[in-house]
This record gives C-alpha cells, sequence and structure tokens, in this order.
C-alpha cells in the first residue's frame, strides 16, 4: 500500500462472478458495499429526500457537486460551519464530482485553456476560474471522503485528434489533481482519476495506463452516458475494465437506468451514480421490479394496489397507485417525495440483489430474471 492510500481508506474484494465484483470500501464514516449506488445530492441535499430516509432506503455513501456547492452556498461558507457532512446532517461517506462535467454543461461563457476553465455562472453570471487545483481546494473545504480529478468531459462522436488532445489534458490535469491533493487532504479521504479517451480503445489504454502510474486509491471511467447509446457504452466498458487495477474501485460516472447498471456490474464497475431515480420521482416515473411506470397516466385512477405489497419501505408499501396518481395530478408536493423514495429504495434493493447474487455466484440468473421482469435488453 502506498502513502496515497490512507490507511483507513481501502477496498476488499470478497467475491467475483465472471467479471463482476462485490467488494467493500473503508472509510473513516464508513463501510460502502460494492456494487454500488450512490444517490446525488447536488446541492448539499438528495432533492425531496431527508437524510434519515436516503439512509433507510439502505445508501452507503451519497454524491455532492462541486460546481454548484462553490456557487451557493461557497466552499468557505460550507467549511466555516463545519463541512458538508454536518452541513447536510449526512454522517456517512460523501463523494464529490470535481465540478467540471457542470462547466461544461451548464456555465455560459466558458474558457478552456491549459490552466483550468473560466466560466461565468449559470445563476448570477459570476465569474470564476475553476483549475484543477482549485477543485481539490473546494473539495476539501467542503471535506468529501471522495475527491475526483478535475477532467474534461467531451461529448461522443468526437473526432479522435480531439479526442487525444481532451484526454491528454485530463492526464494533465491528474497529476496536478494529485498533488494539490497531497497538499490539502486530510487523513482518510481518498483521490479518484477519471480514464477518458471517448470510445476510442487505445486512447482510453493511454489515459488509464498514465492514471495507474499515479498509482491512485480508486479510479473512474468518465465520458460515457453522453449520447453515445448502451451498446456502445457497454463496448467501451468491455475494452476498459480488464485493464483497471483489480484491487481499487470503480467508477461509472453519471449511470444510470437499471439496465445500465446491470449490464455495468457484469463488466466489471464497482460504483454508480445517476440522477434518474430522483428525478423520475419528481416527474412521475416509478422504477419497479416490472420496468418503468408513469403513475400520472389515468390507468392508475382507481388502481388501489401499491408499488410494492412486500417492500419495507413506506412510500413502496402503504400508498395505493391511486393515490400517488392523484397527488401528481394535483401537483401535491407529497407525490414526489414518495416516489423519489421509492425509487431510491428499488435503486438499493437493485444493488443488494447484485451483491447477493455475485457473492454465490449466481449473477447470470439475476440477469435472465432481470431481463424477463422489466422486458430489457442487456447486450
Amino acid at each position: 500500500m502506498t502513502d496515497d492510500v490512507a490507511p483507513d481508506f481501502s477496498f476488499a474484494l470478497n467475491a467475483t462472478d465472471g467479471a463482476a465484483r462485490a467488494g467493500v470500501i473503508a472509510t473513516p464514516r464508513g463501510e460502502i458495499r460494492t456494487p454500488a449506488f450512490m444517490p446525488v445530492g447536488t446541492a448539499g441535499t438528495v432533492k425531496a429526500m431527508l437524510v434519515d430516509h436516503v439512509r433507510a432506503t439502505g445508501a452507503d455513501i451519497v454524491l455532492g457537486n462541486t460546481y454548484h456547492l462553490m456557487l451557493r452556498p461557497g466552499a468557505e461558507r460550507v467549511a466555516r460551519l463545519g463541512g458538508l457532512h454536518r452541513f447536510m446532517n449526512w454522517p456517512r461517506p460523501i463523494l464529490t464530482d470535481s465540478g467540471g462535467f457542470q462547466v461544461m454543461s451548464l456555465a455560459q461563457l466558458r474558457k478552456l485553456t491549459e490552466q483550468g476553465v473560466e466560466f461565468q455562472s449559470h445563476i448570477d453570471g459570476s465569474r470564476h476560474m475553476l483549475t484543477p487545483e482549485r477543485s481539490i481546494e473546494i473539495q476539501c473545504l467542503l471535506g468529501s471522503d471522495i475527491q475526483m480529478q478535475l477532467d474534461e468531459c467531451p461529448a461522443i462522436p468526437i473526432e479522435q485528434d480531439k479526442a487525444r488532445a481532451s484526454m491528454e489534458l485530463s492526464v494533465r490535469w491528474a497529476k496536478r489533481s494529485k498533488a494539490a491533493f497531497a497538499d490539502m487532504a486530510a487523513p482518510g479521504q481518498a483521490l479518484f482519476g477519471i480514464v477518458q479517451g471517448a470510445n476510442y480503445e487505445h486512447l482510453r489504454r493511454e489515459s488509464l495506463d498514465a492514471l495507474l502510474a499515479l498509482d491512485l486509491p480508486g479510479y473512474a471511467v468518465g465520458g460515457l452516458a453522453v449520447g453515445e447509446g448502451r451498446e456502445e457504452m457497454f463496448r467501451v466498458l468491455e475494452f476498459t475494465c480488464p485493464h483497471m487495477a483489480a484491487d481499487r474501485p470503480r467508477y461509472l460516472m453519471g449511470v444510470g437506468k437499471p439496465a445500465d447498471i446491470v449490464g455495468a456490474v457484469a463488466r466489471g464497475i464497482d460504483m454508480f451514480d445517476c440522477v434518474a431515480p430522483t428525478r423520475s420521482g419528481r416527474h412521475g416515473q416509478a422504477w419497479t421490479t416490472a420496468g418503468a411506470v408513469n403513475l400520472k397516466n389515468a390507468q392508475f385512477a382507481e388502481d388501489n394496489a401499491p408499488l410494492d405489497p412486500d417492500s419495507d419501505c413506506p412510500a413502496s408499501r402503504d400508498y395505493s397507485k391511486a393515490y400517488l396518481h392523484h397527488l401528481f395530478r394535483a401537483g401535491e408536493y407529497l407525490g414526489p417525495m414518495l416516489l423519489t423514495w421509492h425509487n431510491l429504495h428499488y435503486y438499493q434493493q437493485l444493488m443488494a440483489g447484485l451483491r447477493a447474487a455475485i457473492a454465490n455466484g449466481r449473477l447470470a440468473g439475476f440477469i435472465d430474471g432481470f431481463k424477463r421482469a422489466t422486458g430489457e435488453a442487456i447486450v
């Protein structure tokens, strides 16, 4: 174990089934069972959820967003108030992204240079500079347990020469992020590198080789779920995951829908985050063992059955589909709250099922059952 992997941050691989892995990430604030899904708490809150309810779904870790928190309320303010864990009343692990993706997708009048990204806030038009060093500084002020290097995340498709230039810039930023992290991080915190290279196999390998040389505690696959489609995403994972460090966590950023997660776990991914369960919940869509259901549809107006009568989640068990339909039709806040709670519980149950299947060597059967129940094709 190197100096970059703090003694109180570690990863234990406990079982494999084909390429799929089940393990535990240990952090000073608790263990993270993998495969793990991280609910997205963009601005210091998982939308429409109390933190106690988030934990009750089975979540071991949540995600916070550097871009949004640096703009409002400000990382320095969060630090003065005791850090993000205390601020949002979540004592368990938090992963923060670098802010780079949001700068590219949300900010106005952005200018990318070797130094970093200068951008105009989408909130009030104020100007900011996000560099690898500033991103790490913000994440350290927030006090997150797992921090991400600043990278550039281009959309797919992209020309090969542009993908190479972007990937090489991200590698240089990874080196700067590591140096800044060494100066500013607290014991037990960990820095993950991000593999880029679009959908070009040789570029992904070059990116990964350069990051592995930095000997970081974990590695993410970035630049996917940006419009390339599920089949292409899986193809990239198939030629990337086998070369990733077996003894470090593997994180697929921004993914995804349940079928995306199941297929990515089968290809060797350990960690996921996505707004799908919370965003869907706010718009009337429930994820269930039989697939996605739109509770706004008129067919549910007199359906007295709950979403899942056998669930230990109150939102899934104790409210009828007719009532949920009514709440959304009436514009009541309780509708998004209950459906978000249900969706996050479903996602965590999916992860628990995947972990158990891997541990028992029955992943293929689990996937077959998932495909039959949902009608999803997992290529």
